[in-house]
């Protein structure tokens, strides 16, 4: 059965291993860790904007100079220079269009290095509360940022290199990101009203959990709100209501899995938690206007 394809870290050392005509990019490349220093951005979001792909690494990013416009875990965004992004694994990812000039820097991990990066205190980024997030640092962030980057490359790039040091440096990158995010988030969110926050709260919820919980209890418990009262929040901060925002991350995963793997609709309907197949197909039908074989014929 093909289920999501993936963009592996392996697979992402062999687009950034070299240029057309074999000359080594600027970058590190091992199994489990890529350091990329101004690598063919251009090139990487091409080969991402064909279909949505799954990323079982984290990725963590740094645009300094153009602008993407991709979708992330079923959401659009819209990324500038200046700005750090950050995929936990198993991200989706589709980019839907960029500009030529794009350029950045970033590192990459698998889940056993971070482990081994992180043996006592993990960075609040890596604790599982989110899949993504971005935001824009300011310049002397992005400074430092980028010396900590260089410094971990360069050491790299040495003839002699401690594998603790090397790990250090990572979780030094790492750490720093979190820091500049958890800073931008306390701000973000005391700038708020409460309202907002239990919103933004609610649809981090939904972005996590829809593909498996269709009903607005399980939301509102877990804010510790009744489901009236967290309805009627929902439909004042954003004009849509709560189920509505539920209904639309349920139908736009079910559209990733029609239109990219070849699982039966009976097989989407038994893993996305819907009661039987029927049901499932009433249901899209009723949300989309189209059955599903027309949706993935279309």
């Amino acid at each position: 059965m093909k289920n999501l394809n993936q963009f592996t870290l392996k697979q992402l050392g062999e687009l950034l291993h070299a240029d057309g005509d074999g000359k080594l990019l600027d970058n590190y490349i091992a199994d489990n860790l890529i350091v990329a220093r101004n690598p063919p951005v251009s090139r990487l979001l091409s080969r991402l904007s064909d279909d949505t792909y799954l990323l079982p690494e984290m990725r963590v990013m740094v645009l300094t100079k153009g602008s993407a416009h991709p979708v992330i875990n079923l959401i659009e965004h819209h990324f500038e220079a200046g700005q750090v992004v950050f995929l936990s694994h198993n991200s989706m990812v589709r980019a839907v269009n960029y500009t030529a000039d794009i350029q950045g820097f970033g590192i990459s991990l698998t889940d056993e290095l971070a482990s081994m990066t992180f043996a006592s205190a993990v960075p609040e980024m890596l604790n599982g509360r989110v899949r993504d997030f971005n935001f824009r640092l300011s310049p002397e962030q992005l400074k430092q940022l980028e010396s900590i980057h260089t410094l971990l490359y360069n050491t790299i790039h040495g003839n002699q290199y401690s594998p603790q040091v090397v790990l250090g440096l990572a979780a030094a990158f790492l750490w720093q990101a979190d820091h500049y995010w958890c800073m931008y988030e306390d701000q973000s969110r005391s700038s708020q009203t409460r309202e907002q926050r239990l919103f933004t709260d609610f649809v981090q919820l939904v972005s996590q959990h829809a593909a498996r919980e269709h009903n607005i209890d399980f939301y509102a418990q877990r804010l510790f709100l009744s489901p009236r009262y967290m309805s009627t929040l929902v439909k004042q901060v954003s004009g849509k209501s709560a189920k509505q925002w539920i209904d639309d991350a349920i139908t736009t995963r079910i559209k990733v899995e029609l239109r990219h793997t070849d699982k039966s609709a009976a097989q989407i309907a038994y893993e996305m938690n819907f009661p039987n197949p029927s049901f499932f197909s009433k249901y899209f039908k009723r949300m989309t206007g189209m059955t599903t074989q027309q949706y993935r014929k279309g």
